[in-house]
């Protein structure tokens, strides 16, 4: 999986879960860092949110579910 791939799963799970359109989401969300896996061999990546509470909370939630299933992607 790549970031870009990553990135369109969060605003698809974000848009289901909480409504809006993609365009808030995507400002809410940012652009995810992809770090490298020899000093992140657990998830190399994160993202770093801005928006409201309540956004941010859905944002670290879903974050938090994801890393399970998709620990590692590439910056591409």
């Amino acid at each position: 999986m790549t970031a870009a791939d990553l990135t369109d799963l969060f605003l698809a799970a974000l848009i289901r879960a909480h409504g809006g359109t993609k365009a808030r989401w995507r400002r809410i969300l940012g652009s995810p860092r992809v770090y490298d896996e020899n000093t992140h061999p657990h998830c190399n990546w994160s993202f770093s949110p801005s928006g409201s509470v309540v956004e941010i909370a859905a944002v670290e939630n879903l974050a938090d579910r994801l890393r399970s299933e998709y620990p590692i992607v590439s910056g591409r």
